[in-house]
This record gives C-alpha cells, sequence and structure tokens, in this order.
C-alpha cells in the first residue's frame, strides 16, 4: 500500500499542478511539472550522457506529470513514453503534454524486452522498496547497450533520521551492487548540477503560489509540504545527497544450449 504522503506528494500535487498551469499559462508547464528535482541542467547532463537523439524511444519510469520527458522531447526530439502508477499524475501528463502514457508499476512493466532506446528514472528509486525488482524490469525492456539516466537520493550513512514517508535511500555500495545485479554497468555519476535558471525558477513558484492559494488548507498539502520539508532538511544537513546516474544495459546471458 502506497503511503498516504506520497500519495499526496506524487499524486494529489500533480493535478493540482496540471489545473495551476492552465490557469497562467503553457509556459510554466515544463518547470513545474519537473517538481523542482530535475532542473535544466540535470536533465541536459542526463541527455548528453545518454546520447539522446531525434526519434530516440525513452522510456521515463515513474514519469510524475511529464515535465522531463516533454524537456526531452522538445529539446532533443526523443519520442517519450511516461510511465506512471499515479492516476493524477497520469492525467497531468496526458493534459499539460499529450504524451503517451501508460498507468502501471515501475516493477511491471507493460513493454516487450528490449523495446526502449533509453530509459529515465527520475526520483523514483528511492521510493520503491524492492529497488532491484524495479531496476530488474528496466533493465528488461532496454536494447542491449541502451543508457538508463538515474536521478537519486544517496544516503551518506546507512541510518537516515526523519526520512519522508516511504522513501528508503540507497548507500553508494548499495546503489552500485543493485545496478551490476540488474545487468547495468554504471558509467559516471555526479552530484546534481545546483544551477537553475531564474526564469525557470519563477514559472514554478508561480504555479506553486497557485496550488498553496487553492489548496493550502487540504490535508493533502500539509502532507505534501511535509515531504518536501523532510527531504531539503535531510540535503541540507549531509545525510543525503542528490545524483545523477548514467548505466549502459549488459547483453543478457543466454542459457547454455543443452
Amino acid at each position: 500500500m502506497t503511503a498516504p504522503a506520497m500519495v499526496a506528494e506524487f499524486d494529489d500535487v500533480a493535478g493540482w499542478t496540471a489545473e495551476a498551469v492552465e490557469t497562467l499559462g503553457e509556459r510554466h508547464a515544463i518547470p513545474a511539472a519537473c517538481r523542482g528535482s530535475a532542473n535544466p541542467a540535470a536533465l541536459a547532463w542526463l541527455a548528453e550522457a545518454c546520447e539522446l537523439t531525434p526519434g530516440t524511444r525513452l522510456l521515463d519510469v515513474g514519469a510524475g506529470a511529464g515535465g522531463p520527458a516533454a524537456w526531452a522531447a522538445g529539446r532533443f526530439g526523443v519520442r517519450p513514453i511516461l510511465l506512471e502508477p499515479m492516476p493524477a499524475a497520469c492525467r497531468a501528463a496526458a493534459r499539460l503534454f499529450g504524451l503517451p502514457v501508460i498507468t502501471a508499476d515501475g516493477t511491471r512493466i507493460p513493454l516487450r524486452a528490449g523495446s526502449a532506446d533509453a530509459a529515465w528514472c527520475l526520483g523514483v528509486l528511492d521510493t520503491v522498496r524492492d529497488k532491484a525488482a524495479l531496476l530488474g524490469e528496466i533493465r528488461r525492456v532496454l536494447a542491449p547497450g541502451a543508457s538508463l539516466g538515474l536521478l537519486v537520493v544517496v544516503a551518506r550513512g546507512r541510518r537516515v533520521r526523519a526520512a519522508p514517508e516511504g522513501n528508503h535511500f540507497p548507500t553508494q555500495r548499495e546503489l552500485a551492487a543493485l545496478l551490476d545485479a540488474a545487468g547495468l554497468d554504471l558509467v559516471e555519476q555526479i552530484d546534481r548540477p545546483a544551477g537553475t535558471p531564474l526564469a525557470w525558477t519563477r514559472r514554478a513558484e508561480r504555479v506553486a503560489a497557485v496550488v498553496a492559494a487553492r489548496h493550502r488548507g487540504d490535508r493533502a498539502y500539509a502532507l505534501a509540504a511535509d515531504q518536501g520539508e523532510r527531504l531539503s532538511r535531510l540535503l541540507a544537513s549531509g545525510q543525503v545527497s542528490m545524483q545523477l546516474v548514467h548505466a549502459v544495459s549488459r547483453p543478457l546471458r543466454r542459457a547454455p544450449i543443452t
């Protein structure tokens, strides 16, 4: 069962965001739908690391309201497929960007093996308890040698105090082991770039202000805000760091013929 705070953070807020964008205008859509974690510098690094090109079939696992996928489609001409388990977030992505959205869990991706040229999974791995199943499914649908871009919050130690509800942050050693076990080679990893253009920040803040004005009294709003505040405190204290990861899928081993 998904924690109520996670439903508020990833589902209710996504629906409210789409409504606010329709009030303010479509120029606000991508900054607002990136939800603050995937800034332009981070998206550009991931796109270049994964060598996205026009026509690339990009699977975005846990796509939320669709901001990063829409950014990649606009900047690099990829053909995104969004996978998202939260129904309001799926509706928001379709409403804001008109992108194809599959309502499904990342541990059970309804796509054939090897059908994706690249995949993104941004801010999702930490929210999934069975991380091995998620990475294994992504590896299954990736073509051999295809790239996976991750945005993941990594714990500096095994104990993280006051983590957001439903979040389970891997250590660097655990992350590397998970990727290796899933058949994914870690190619490169950096701290998420901090710089966000003021114009992008202002548009995201305008949307957030509209959402706050309309929903500040809702319990879901308070739950989602608490989730964000908890993560901010962990980042500020140095207990966790936000990382960008580029990994590449290894060819699946075939069973020996007997």
